[in-house]
């Protein structure tokens, strides 16, 4: 049995974050039943959507993997009957709004308490649900700038960049994954559920916590450091190689020392300049120019091999061609395959959980809902006849 099997969560969330946390639980065996607008749905439906089936983009699919979904009008009366029937059969609501529609609506924490007094419900916003910026609308580029993450990432040259992948939404989904667990395991041992505020921008902290630690304790500042290593070693940097870009990692001396040998000029490491960590900080320049001229006399595969035997920390800079064709997945769980849901004509492989468990551990349950393909299915469980279901179906409401 999988550590979730028998949890119902009602998923309020769209894009990336929320989506993402509630399909970790859903892929240990949670009921996730996924409330969306009809017509439209989750805006990542049709997101970067390249020749995907329609409303089955690669953002979606990686996201709601094992849900049912449902629409519903959630500003229309007669939903307020529909959410508190799923609500008084579920053990988690999870919601992603700006902070206060789901009050508007008449869905806050307080109010679906009391018809599930041991309900875990975890809000996930931008900036949380209190302080001055409470109400700002967030996404991850904007986060990534306000947080300072592209005050760190970039080149002095050329200025600060954000990631080319969107960390702070992704690391704000598994955090709320995180708090949703630990809340079910304590409403194990109490009996009470709570309420859970999750902000993308103390996650963002998470992520960065060595950096900023390091300047609330001794009031550094980091720097552009490009491709360089925070230590500011320069045998810690990206070099380009005859065909191609290697990263290197040479932090102890015996490693920057096999990285000398190696690339044929161990010469310098005897040279007062090269011979401490210190010394090769003051002369970074004199090391790079040194550095590049070597690696761009051969090949990345035959450096990293080289280096590799050498024990030098080292790998080439693949694109995701390469890396998703790597063997070192054979046997791991980050890639899961599905047929798409009906009428779809095609087979998906998209990412996962990133994790193997030795007996339970995640999988998917069902391939990602089509709009609404549950919803008949979700109301019949909660007592609503086919009549009913036409009605609210004519009526607009789902």
């Amino acid at each position: 049995m999988r550590a979730f099997t028998g949890i119902r969560i009602i998923d309020f969330t769209q894009v990336l974050a929320g989506p993402f946390a509630t399909q970790q639980l859903a892929a240990l065996g949670a009921d996730v039943i996924k409330i969306e607008q009809p017509g439209s749905g989750d805006q990542t439906r049709g997101l970067m959507a390249g020749t995907a089936e329609p409303g089955l983009a690669p953002s979606f699919l990686t996201c709601n993997i094992g849900k049912r979904s449902i629409t519903l009008n959630l500003k229309a009366p007669q939903a307020r009957a529909i959410v508190h029937a799923l609500v008084a059969s579920a053990d988690v609501v999870v919601e992603n709004f700006t902070p206060g529609v789901m009050r508007r609506l008449g869905f806050a924490y307080d109010e679906l308490a009391l018809l599930k007094p041991d309900l875990i419900y975890c809000s996930i916003s931008g900036y949380g649900q209190s302080g001055p910026k409470a109400e700002l609308a967030a996404y991850d580029g904007a986060i990534q700038a306000a947080s300072g993450m592209m005050a760190i990432t970039g080149h002095p040259e050329t200025g600060p960049t954000r990631t080319g992948y969107m960390p702070v939404d992704m690391g704000t989904a598994l955090n709320s994954a995180f708090a949703i667990s630990a809340a079910l395991y304590r409403r194990r041992v109490t009996g009470e559920g709570q309420y859970l505020d999750v902000a993308m921008m103390d996650t963002a902290m998470v992520l960065q916590a060595p950096q900023v630690s390091n300047y609330l304790t001794q009031g550094v500042l980091p720097e552009l450091f490009g491709n360089r290593s925070p230590t500011r070693q320069p045998t810690a940097n990206v070099f380009a190689t005859a065909d191609g870009h290697i990263q290197v990692v040479a932090l102890k001396e015996p490693q920057v020392k096999s990285l000398f040998s190696v690339l044929g000029v161990l010469d310098r490491y005897a040279d007062e300049r090269f011979a401490t960590s210190d010394a090769r900080v003051a002369n970074t320049a004199s090391i790079n120019t040194f550095l590049t001229a070597a690696f761009a006399r051969d090949t990345t595969a035959a450096w990293e091999r080289k280096l590799i035997e050498a024990g030098v920390p080292v790998a080439e800079i693949r694109t995701f061609d390469a890396v998703t064709a790597d063997e070192q997945f054979a046997s791991r769980n980050a890639f899961v395959e599905f047929d798409m849901p009906p009428h779809a004509r095609s087979r998906a492989r998209v990412v996962g959980s990133g994790y193997v468990a030795s007996t339970d551990g995640p999988a998917p349950q069902r391939p990602p809902p089509l709009l609404g393909q549950h919803t008949d299915e979700v109301l019949g469980e909660l007592g609503y006849t086919g009549a009913q279901i036409d009605a609210l179906r004519s009526e607009g409401v789902i």
